[in-house]
């Protein structure tokens, strides 16, 4: 049985590469850390955003996770099936749905969080802590410069 050839360093020092497999790498690390909790990490994603402070509309959501309505409408859509998130008419504006958490849905997202944590520190296992906050910071300033 013979073994992949090593990707060369022509490719492997490239930005785009490096950013693609850290994601899937970290993608690959999450996985079997959150299915036990029955959420992905778009789900959690959208947890946390809806537990962060006032309660949001759906389309405010998706405005603030950058993700498209129909993305968000199904992220939603799976969230409520499992009974982690629950829709309300706005009664300041009856065209508007808000998104809650359930309070099921806040013990998941307190439980998948630490998950995901520990996803990111096993990724990130082979920097020191000074080089893992560094890299988040330079991740986070390249994200939003605009």
């Amino acid at each position: 049985m013979s073994s992949a050839p090593e990707t060369p360093a022509v490719v492997t020092r490239r930005l785009g590469y490096l950013l693609k497999h850290a994601q899937l790498r970290l993608a690959e690390l999450q996985e079997p850390l959150l299915a036990p909790h029955g959420v992905t990490g778009r789900q959690v994603a959208v947890l946390a955003l809806l537990a962060d402070g006032e309660p949001q509309a759906q389309q405010e959501a998706a405005a603030r996770l950058g993700v498209d309505r129909t993305t968000m409408v199904q992220l939603v859509d799976e969230l409520e099936d499992k009974a982690l998130v629950r829709r309300h008419v706005d009664p300041a504006d009856r065209r508007r749905r808000i998104v809650t958490p359930t309070e099921e849905g806040l013990r998941v997202l307190k439980a998948a969080t630490e998950a995901s944590e520990e996803a990111e520190r096993r990724l990130l296992g082979p920097l020191d802590g000074r080089d893992a906050d560094a890299l988040r910071e330079a991740l986070r300033a390249v994200v939003h410069h605009r």
